[in-house]
């Protein structure tokens, strides 16, 4: 959720985020207290703009997955980010934080017009109310592919919201949400390393290039970890030529803590090479 002024938490599935820009056009820099309870930081103002390297990123492929925010960590200068910009504020938090600071690409502005259905008239939320928020499927493509888990995708309102018009289940759990609306694909699956995906990469992402024309996508597991980011993987190799590499580090962009399990990367590296011709990325790698 986010306010006007205060508070947000991401769509991308964060956890709660600080700060804004006043009324003023000051930012408001939280105090040494508030940062080490704060495990994601985010600064934002009305209408940040793109600078140098993110465009270049953009070209490149190479920006953040969600569309919504971008790693402070990038290599702009003060003059980019403009007198007092957003990009300078967050690279002056990091020196206060043990965390990532992200910026919200695009600003307020651009977030609430995108996501108007999370606004918030509130700018104090307690513990126990941030501990209640409902988070939203991580956007992969902008407002059109998204990935979450089976509690997410049999939620009706984050189906309208997203306008949600497919489902890929890669859980065992079948939902028929989608049954009249909407369709549906479901490939039964569990979360061990024996469990084979990789005869099913090219029907999910088949399946997934044909509801794109129609609306947004969900792709989901039970837990939103494994199965289902094997799955986005598989579905950005083959149809936007990722290499297994790029995949993984775009995904990571999206959801921190998606982590297919050892058999599913094996899997992954096997589409690669199906793709490819021949092996691109070294998943014997501790990264991997």
């Amino acid at each position: 959720m986010f306010s006007g002024c205060k508070y947000l938490e991401n769509t991308s599935g964060f956890e709660p985020l600080f700060r804004s820009q006043s009324p003023a056009g000051e930012y408001l820099i939280p105090n040494p207290e508030e940062l080490g309870c704060v495990r994601f930081c985010v600064v934002y103002d009305h209408d940040t703009g793109l600078t140098d390297w993110q465009e270049k990123e953009k070209e490149t492929g190479n920006g953040a997955a969600s569309g919504t925010e971008i790693s402070s960590s990038g290599s702009t200068s003060s003059q980019d980010a403009g007198e007092g910009g957003a990009l300078l504020h967050a690279r002056n938090l990091e020196h206060f934080s043990r965390h990532p600071v992200l910026v919200l690409k695009g600003g307020y502005k651009r977030f609430s017009a995108c996501y108007h259905f999370l606004k918030s008239y509130k700018t104090v939320w307690m513990p126990q109310e941030l501990d209640n928020f409902e988070p939203y499927p991580v956007e992969i493509l902008p407002a059109k592919l998204y990935m979450g888990n089976f509690k997410q995708a049999s939620d009706k309102q984050i189906q309208k919201d997203l306008k949600i018009k497919a489902l890929v289940n890669v859980s065992e759990e079948p939902v028929t949400l989608f049954a009249e609306e909407g369709k549906s694909l479901h490939i039964p699956v569990p979360d061990s390393l024996k469990a084979d995906l990789f005869s099913s990469f090219a029907t999910i992402s088949h399946f997934i290039d044909a509801q794109l024309e129609v609306g947004a996508v969900l792709v989901f597991s039970s837990l939103g970890i494994s199965r289902s980011s094997t799955a986005t993987m598989a579905y950005l190799m083959h149809s936007c030529r990722f290499s297994l590499q790029r995949a993984w580090k775009y995904l990571l962009k999206c959801k921190m803590n998606m982590r297919p399990n050892r058999g599913f990367v094996e899997q992954l590296s096997a589409w690669e090479n199906q793709i490819y011709g021949c092996p691109v990325t070294d998943v014997t790698e501790p990264n991997y």
